[in-house]
C-alpha cells in the first residue's frame, strides 16, 4: 500500500518556481521565440503579405534556397568527447579586424519597408553584438546614418550604367569609415521573383483592396510606415515602378572582370567579390588579389537551381583558401549551418533573412534576439563537438550527406 499524505507547503517550495510574468507584450513574444524559425513564424503574422514575401522569397520555383536550406540539414556532426570546453571564444580576425562571433548582417534593399527601424536597428544591433553590418546599395538609409551606429561597416555595390554614380556611392562610403567593399557581380538582371509579381511588389507599397484587407490585421506595421519618414533610398530619390523593374533600369548587364579590376583600384580598404558560383571563377578572383570572395548564389533570388554555396565550400577553400579569406551566405538558418561552415573552411559567413526576420518581429529588439539565438546555438554547438575555439574547428568535424548527386 502506498502511504499518502497532504503535502507540505515548505516541502513543496523548493521543487517550484513561478515564472514571473513579463508585461511587455514585445518583449515577450520575443522570448518565446527560440529559433530563427520561430522569429520567422512571429514576423509573418506581424507584416503585410508583400513586404514579407519580399524577405522571405526567391525566383520562379525557389528551388535554390530550398536546397540551399537542406544542404545544411544533410550533413553529420563528429564530435570530440572528453574535452574541456569551460572555455570558449566565438570570435578571430575577419579580412584583418576582430569579429566577436563568424556571421555578419548581410547586405538587404528596402529594408525599413519590412519594419520602419531598418538598416538603423541591424547595425545598431551589430555593433552591440562586435560584428560587421553590410550596407546596401538599395538601402533605405543613408550611408553616414548607418556610419553613426558604431558598427564595423561594409558596403555593397551594385555596378550601375551611370559608373559616376555608382563610384559616387562608394567615395562616400570610404569618406564614413567604412572598411570593406562588396561587389555584387551576381545581378546582371533581376531575377523572376514571382512572389513579388504575384503580390504586385511596388516601391512605395500599391494599395489595392487585397492589400489593405490583408494590413487589417497589422496596423502597427501601417501606423509605423506612415507616421515615420518616408521611404527613401541611400542611392535613389524615389522609386514608383516594381522591384523588378528598378533593378533592370539601374544595374549595368556588361559588367566583367576588367571593370572589378577599375573598382579595385578605386577604393582604399579590402574587396569582397559576392555571388560567386564556381570554382572557376574563384580562382581567377583569387589571382586578382581580391581579400575576400562570398560564395553565394543570393539567398536563391537571381538563377533558380544554382549551385548550393555550402556544398562548393570545400573545393574552393582547398584552392584558394590561402590566397584568399572565402566566405558564405545563403540558406544559413542556425548557429550549427554556422558552425559547419567555418568547419569547412569559411572564415566568414552572412545572414540576410535571419536578420530581417527579427526586424519584422520586434524592430531593434527583434534583431538583438536573432543575434543572440545564432550566437547561443553557435557556442553550444562548439562545446557538443569539443572545440573551445574557431580555429579548433575542423573538416572532420563535419560530414556532407549527399543527396543530390550528379548524374556521371
Amino acid at each position: 500500500m502506498v502511504q499518502r499524505r497532504l503535502p507540505n507547503p515548505r516541502d513543496l517550495m523548493p521543487l517550484m518556481r513561478f515564472k514571473k510574468p513579463q508585461l511587455n507584450a514585445k518583449r515577450r513574444r520575443l522570448q518565446s521565440a527560440l529559433t530563427i524559425y520561430d522569429l520567422r513564424t512571429i514576423a509573418k503574422r506581424r507584416t503585410p503579405q508583400a513586404a514579407f514575401d519580399y524577405t522571405d522569397g526567391a525566383a520562379e520555383a525557389e528551388i535554390s534556397l530550398a536546397r540551399a536550406r537542406q544542404a545544411f540539414e544533410d550533413i553529420e556532426f563528429t564530435p570530440s568527447i572528453l574535452r574541456d570546453v569551460s572555455r570558449l571564444d566565438t570570435g578571430w580576425d575577419v579580412l584583418g579586424k576582430r569579429v566577436e562571433l563568424p556571421f555578419g548582417i548581410a547586405p538587404t534593399g528596402f529594408t525599413r519597408m519590412m519594419q520602419t527601424e531598418g538598416e538603423i536597428a541591424g547595425a545598431g544591433a551589430a555593433a552591440a553584438a562586435g560584428i560587421p553590418f553590410a550596407l546596401s546599395t538599395m538601402g533605405t538609409t543613408t550611408i553616414e546614418d548607418v556610419a553613426a551606429q558604431g558598427a564595423r561597416s561594409w558596403f555593397q555595390l551594385y555596378m550601375w550604367k551611370d559608373r559616376d554614380r555608382s563610384m559616387q556611392l562608394v567615395d562616400r562610403a570610404a569618406k564614413a569609415g567604412f572598411d570593406t567593399l562588396l561587389v555584387t557581380v551576381d545581378v546582371p538582371v533581376a531575377g523572376a521573383r514571382l512572389r513579388d509579381v504575384r503580390n504586385g511588389m511596388t516601391i512605395p507599397p500599391t494599395l489595392t483592396p487585397r492589400t489593405v484587407i490583408n494590413a487589417i490585421p497589422r496596423p502597427e506595421w501601417w501606423i509605423n510606415f506612415l507616421t515615420t519618414e518616408p521611404l527613401a533610398f541611400a542611392s535613389i530619390d524615389r522609386w514608383s515602378g516594381t522591384v523588378a523593374q528598378l533593378l533592370d533600369s539601374m544595374f549595368d548587364p556588361t559588367v566583367t572582370f576588367d571593370d572589378l579590376a577599375w573598382i579595385k583600384e578605386q577604393w582604399p580598404g579590402k574587396l569582397v567579390v559576392k555571388g560567386v558560383q564556381s570554382l572557376a571563377d574563384a580562382q581567377k578572383l583569387a589571382g586578382m588579389g581580391v581579400d575576400g570572395i562570398t560564395l553565394s548564389n543570393h539567398g536563391g533570388r537571381q538563377l533558380d537551381r544554382a549551385p548550393i554555396p555550402f556544398h562548393l565550400l570545400p573545393d574552393v577553400v582547398r584552392e584558394v583558401g590561402t590566397d584568399t579569406e572565402v566566405h558564405l551566405d545563403t540558406g544559413i538558418m542556425s548557429g550549427a549551418d554556422i558552425v559547419a561552415s567555418v568547419a569547412l573552411g569559411a572564415r566568414f559567413t552572412m545572414v540576410g533573412r535571419a536578420y530581417l526576420y527579427g526586424l519584422m518581429a520586434g524592430g531593434r529588439e527583434g534583431v538583438d534576439r536573432a543575434i543572440e539565438i545564432l550566437a547561443t546555438q553557435i557556442a553550444r554547438t562548439m562545446r557538443l563537438l569539443g572545440v573551445n575555439s574557431l580555429e579548433e574547428l575542423e573538416p572532420g568535424h563535419v560530414r556532407q550527406l549527399q543527396r543530390l548527386v550528379p548524374r556521371p
